[in-house]
């Protein structure tokens, strides 16, 4: 069972896999700053100085000036500015994937239309003639 493991982990597809799931959580932590520091602070700015992490509904009746203030006091809340700091980051990694899968497959499609190489060219009279001489010598050489 363990050389059976060995082989497994040793294919392709699973370090494939592996280097897929790395390079993804350091690509989702760039989506991440990018939209905490750099798309939700103008838009928030838009909006009228909104901080979308510090949105939230407090369930347990207290008044608290920002989430972190509700979450230390303990405070119940639903921090519906945190979702939709989430679905901003979702929606942005959705759209790099599709715009790379678009690639491949355009790459792919190119590549599946291309024209297939020629022929070679079918040989010239003097080479036919030629290769029946061949042919007749080597049936003497070996009669």
């Amino acid at each position: 069972m363990l050389q059976e493991f060995k082989a497994f982990i040793k294919r392709g597809n699973v370090i494939d896999l592996a280097i897929a799931v790395i390079i993804g959580g350091a690509f989702g932590a760039i989506v991440k700053s990018l939209v905490n520091d750099i798309i939700m602070p103008p838009i928030g700015l838009l909006l009228g100085n909104v901080n979308f992490s510090d949105l939230f509904i407090n369930l347990s009746g207290g008044q608290y000036d920002s989430l972190a203030a509700a979450q230390e006091a303990g405070a119940a809340t639903i921090n519906y500015g945190v979702f939709i700091n989430a679905v901003i980051n979702f929606l942005i990694v959705a759209f790099v994937v599709f715009l790379v899968v678009r690639a491949i497959n355009n790459v792919q499609k190119k590549e599946e239309e291309a024209p297939a190489p020629p022929a070679p060219p079918e040989p010239s009279a003097e080479e036919k003639l030629l290769m029946e001489i061949r042919d007749l010598l080597k049936q003497q050489s070996q009669a």
